[in-house]
């Protein structure tokens, strides 16, 4: 996870933009974790607008 996080921030990926989630396992899963990236909105981000907006 530090190489991932680390190879992120290389690429320009903003620190705090970063997301860590925890995929809460059960008794038959193991607990994963799962690195993304918060997007405000990600229509904006794609450059599809909402027709309604």
């Amino acid at each position: 996870m530090r190489t991932r996080l680390r190879r992120l921030r290389e690429a320009g990926v903003d620190g705090a933009m970063i997301r860590i989630d925890t995929l809460c396992g059960r008794l038959t899963l193991p607990t994963t974790y799962r690195l993304s990236r918060f997007v405000t909105d990600p229509a904006r981000e794609s450059g599809h607008g909402h027709p309604d907006h």
